[in-house]
Parts: structure tokens; sequence; C-alpha cells
């Protein structure tokens, strides 16, 4: 491992993020997949606006998911920094 040349900006947990409305179309929901799992995560109500604005990129994936998945998340950037702190010991 010593010639290898990790570059830790480039690990990343997938994460998905969809919006959706009922039937309707009167109230809307957004839901949340984490590392591939199948199941993801319970969904979440949201406004009509919040949607609109996601759906046209006005709001970023991981400000989203910090907002309506914050325990999610901050599992994810403990595992990122777990995993970067593993990687530059490995490299030392």
């Amino acid at each position: 491992m010593a010639g290898l040349d990790i570059d830790v900006q480039h690990f990343d947990i997938p994460r998905i993020v969809s919006v959706y409305p009922d039937r309707a179309g009167v109230r809307w929901w957004t839901k949340a997949w984490f590392n591939n799992r199948e199941e993801g995560e319970p969904s979440v109500e949201i406004t009509r606006q919040a949607a609109i604005l996601f759906l046209h990129d006005r709001i970023d994936k991981d400000g989203w998911l910090e907002e309506h998945f914050p325990h999610q998340m901050e599992v994810y950037h403990r595992a990122i920094e777990q995993t970067r702190e593993q990687l530059i010991s490995m490299k030392n």
C-alpha cells in the first residue's frame, strides 16, 4: 500500500432522493435511499413549493437530505470521516 496514491476526495456513499405527489397531487413527499439499501428511509411529507424547488435544481441534494433526513446524514458524515481517516492511516 506504500506506493498507492489514495484520493479520499473520490470516496462517497451513494445517496438517492426523490420527491413525489399523492394521486391527487395535493400532498408531496420525499424519500431517500442511502448506501444502495433497497427499502430506503421512511417518506417525509414536504410542501409543494419545496418539491418544485428541488425538482428545478434550486436546492442541492445534500442540502435537501440534511434538512429532511438529518440523522441519516449525520451517520453518512461520520462514515465518510472514519473511512477518510482509515485511508490516510493506511497510506502513512
